[in-house]
């Protein structure tokens, strides 16, 4: 099976819908899928139910389907950083289903794993355990959480081999592995693409089976959220 496209809107083309849901790998802007989600916005799909831990910010990374009002829904544990994502909110243009950080994380993993639900300490006995199924556990009280599935996922890997074998780098591996068992169909932007075999089989972190599409971005921009500095000492 071919899994290499020549660049994102042929790896997308047939595969998107209205009202899909959708996973997007990276925390901040660290190891997101921009390639990917920018072909996203040229499909012009709308009414999008978007995974992701966060929404970039504005005019980078899903900020830009923001922009384009192709987003009905964010599940997401931060959305700072985003004044777009703020203004939507709050004029009730944007619905939020908002996850502590690890629950989220816990929930995509588990989605990728087959398990419909857990429960978890984490929001007992506040607005996110609202609603929800509380079961007590060698008397402590547990809230259940949902697994996340999406029909599509996107992850960023700075290696991958031709057969959609993953390496992610550092910081960058945040959400993506978890990201890639969880989606129906998998789409990855790799910096570097080799061939079968040349990945130590111990260096590899999202096996092939779970990707089914793979294009090659070998120039990749590394964008930084926040830039500190302070002043040079004098001499």
């Amino acid at each position: 099976m071919r899994k290499v496209y020549a660049n994102a809107d042929e790896a997308l083309a047939g595969v998107l819908e209205d009202h899909m849901t959708i996973m997007s790998g990276g925390f901040g802007l660290c190891g997101i899928p921009e390639t990917l989600i920018e072909a996203v916005r040229k499909t012009g799909v709308k009414d999008l139910t978007v995974i992701s831990n966060n929404c970039g910010v504005d005019g980078v990374g899903l900020g830009v389907l923001l922009e384009s009002g192709q987003i009905r829904k964010m599940i997401s544990s931060y959305v700072g950083e985003n004044k777009t994502f703020a203004n939507l909110y709050l004029s009730g243009k944007l619905e939020l289903e908002f996850n502590p950080q690890g629950t989220l994380a816990e929930r995509i993993r588990a989605g990728g794993a087959g398990i419909p639900a857990f429960f978890t300490k984490t929001g007992v006995g506040t607005i996110v355990a609202e609603g929800k199924e509380i079961r007590d556990f060698n008397n402590e009280a547990y809230v259940m959480e949902f697994g996340l599935t999406a029909d599509v996922s996107l992850v960023h890997a700075w290696k991958g081999d031709t057969e959609g074998n993953l390496v992610y780098r550092k910081t960058a591996r945040n959400f993506n592995p978890n990201m890639a068992t969880a989606g129906k169909l998998t789409i990855a932007e790799v910096e570097h693409l080799v061939q079968p075999g040349e990945i130590d089989p111990d260096d590899i972190m999202t096996p092939g089976v779970f990707v089914h599409r793979i294009v090659h971005v070998p120039n990749a921009t590394k964008h930084i959220e926040q830039r500190t500095t302070r002043k040079r000492d004098a001499a």
